[in-house]
């Protein structure tokens, strides 16, 4: 072979190496099964970064990717349904949030690979065996810190000194939260408040915790993350503002949405993230080998119109760790 035809041919040989595996495959569609909590309108904010950060890695929907959406409107009892229909849809991977929609993907699948975003102790539930190397066919993001709750707590107490009884809205249908629970029990006694449990499983059962909360005559309320309680944000924060009822919440959509405050990892961050475990395990890297990532922070969010509603003074030292304050 001439010496200008073997330079030519090398060249080509290391252009294709490469080019990443999702392009190694000509006219190769990936198929990414989404199971979103909610539905589609109020989970808007967290699949736009997601399909944001695959677009920045070089997909194109149409193109070589596809995404298969299915919404559990809030109820976990569908998640199992709606995890064998995108099995038999052959899906590539799949992307869950949350720990109830990741148990029902490990109880279905030991194959397809799952990308979890904000799942709470996923050792501790069983979903992996460490973050650091997972195993199975599970990887993703962590939402927790240590004492998450007790810091929810501590920034309750401090925009409402005299506070004795806190309301805590729980599922006990997530498993994550029976180490929430154990977490506010032992920050209420350092701070001594008075822990009020409210156990919610389902919307259904809502005007039945609003009606405990009231009883029990809180002086405030502590929403763990749940997407249950963020399905139905708008009932939660309509009942806090009508009872002027200070709360820290999981999720800035309260406080976008009348709640007080917010304390906790940048949820549509986390789903931005999440495209690039779902590039490495498309390009052949295994779940079990991609290490698990926790959040390099965590956002304070306060609603100062909603403080004022209150006639709450938020003090000095809440307004300058505040990562955003809404007017």
């Amino acid at each position: 072979m001439p010496t200008s035809l073997l330079h030519l041919a090398l060249a080509l040989a290391a252009l294709i190496a490469a080019l990443p595996a999702a392009a190694e495959e000509p006219g190769k569609v990936y198929r990414v099964g989404f199971i979103g909590n909610s539905t589609a309108a109020l989970e808007s904010n967290l699949v736009q970064p997601f399909r944001e950060g695959l677009r920045e890695l070089g997909y194109v929907e149409g193109r070589d990717l596809a995404i298969e959406y299915r919404w559990a409107e809030g109820d976990y009892g569908r998640l199992p349904a709606l995890v064998a229909d995108l099995i038999a849809q052959k899906v590539d991977v799949l992307v869950t949030a949350g720990t109830p929609a990741a148990l029902a993907v490990k109880r279905a699948t030991t194959t397809i690979p799952l990308v979890m975003v904000a799942v709470g102790d996923p050792v501790g539930t069983g979903l992996v065996a460490s973050l650091a190397r997972p195993g199975g066919n599970l990887t993703g993001l962590v939402s927790i810190a240590p004492d998450l709750e007790g810091k929810r707590l501590e920034l309750l107490r401090e925009v409402a000194p005299k506070l004795s009884v806190v309301s805590v809205l729980m599922n006990p249908a997530n498993p994550f939260h029976a180490l929430s629970e154990k977490q506010v029990r032992a920050a209420a006694g350092v701070l001594h408040i008075r822990a009020h449990l409210v156990r919610v499983r389902t919307a259904s059962e809502l005007d039945q915790a609003f009606e405990a909360i009231l009883r029990e005559r809180s002086g405030g309320l502590i929403m763990l993350a749940d997407r249950v309680f963020l399905h139905n944000r708008a009932r939660i924060a309509d009942f806090a503002t009508r009872n002027r009822l200070p709360g820290v919440y999981a999720y800035s959509e309260l406080v976008v949405g009348g709640g007080l405050m917010s304390f906790g990892p940048s949820y549509p961050g986390m789903h931005r993230r999440a495209a690039y475990f779902v590039d490495k395990i498309l390009k052949g890297a295994r779940p079990a080998d991609l290490p698990m990532e926790q959040p390099e922070k965590f956002e304070l969010i306060v609603n100062l119109k909603t403080a004022r509603i209150f006639g709450l003074t938020i003090p000095q030292s809440v307004l300058l760790r505040a990562d955003q304050l809404i007017e």
